[in-house]
């Protein structure tokens, strides 16, 4: 039972899916990068996007999170390409959000803060250059805000390794496979969901003092 145990919490985020049929190439498409009237959007990596999807939606302000990829250079990845640590993307949650109830700013406090961006290409038990940790931007005032917050939580003390995120322009971001999107609602019970994803979103309310959606 003790191994069995330790199988599942060091299963990664891409065992999980390894053995579904029926991601097809054409369930991944570019997403338009105009945000809706009144709202805004942002990108952010930081290890397995079912975590990182579930975090950000929990946030007041946030409308959703969609996964995907970006800052790679192959058009149309697809799930298992991406894992082949060829493609350059990273697994990445676009943001749409409400400018008017919580700022770019304040995103990046919560992107620090929900994954541990000392370590290079991984995060918890994935590891890969598709997990690295990434702050995309899409103005020259977002490239501001973004370096000023790297540098703000290598003095803070909060992580006694240096920040190793990158920050890059969000140049395009593709939607990743249907089964991706909004994984951990659907799958509550998965042993990467309950070992991985809900003890890193627990760790994330005890250290985020913003504000949380009902």
């Amino acid at each position: 039972m003790l191994f069995l145990l330790i199988v599942i919490i060091m299963a990664d985020c891409s065992g999980q899916t390894s053995n579904r049929t029926g991601s097809k190439k054409s369930d991944v498409y570019k997403v338009d990068l105009a945000a809706p009237e009144g709202k805004a959007i942002a990108a952010f990596a930081e290890g397995c996007f079912w975590c990182s999807e579930h975090i950000f939606e929990s946030v007041l302000g946030v409308d959703s999170a969609v996964s995907g990829y970006a800052g790679g250079t192959v058009p149309n990845p697809t799930y298992e390409l991406v894992n082949t640590e060829t493609t350059e993307h990273a697994e990445t949650v676009l943001v749409y959000y409400d400018p008017a109830i919580i700022s770019y700013d304040e995103l990046t406090r919560v992107f620090f803060l929900s994954h541990d961006p000392t370590t290079p290409d991984r995060q918890g038990p994935d590891r890969g250059s598709s997990y690295r940790s990434i702050l995309f931007y899409t103005t020259p005032q977002e490239l501001e805000i973004a370096v000023k917050a790297k540098e703000l939580f290598n003095t803070s003390g909060v992580y006694s390794d240096r920040i190793v995120t990158e920050i890059k322009p969000l140049k395009e971001f593709y939607r990743a496979e249907e089964y991706h999107q909004d994984y951990i609602e659907h799958n509550p019970y998965s042993p990467y969901v309950m070992n991985v994803s809900i003890p890193r979103y627990e760790r994330f309310r005890k250290a985020y003092k913003g504000k949380y959606k009902n």
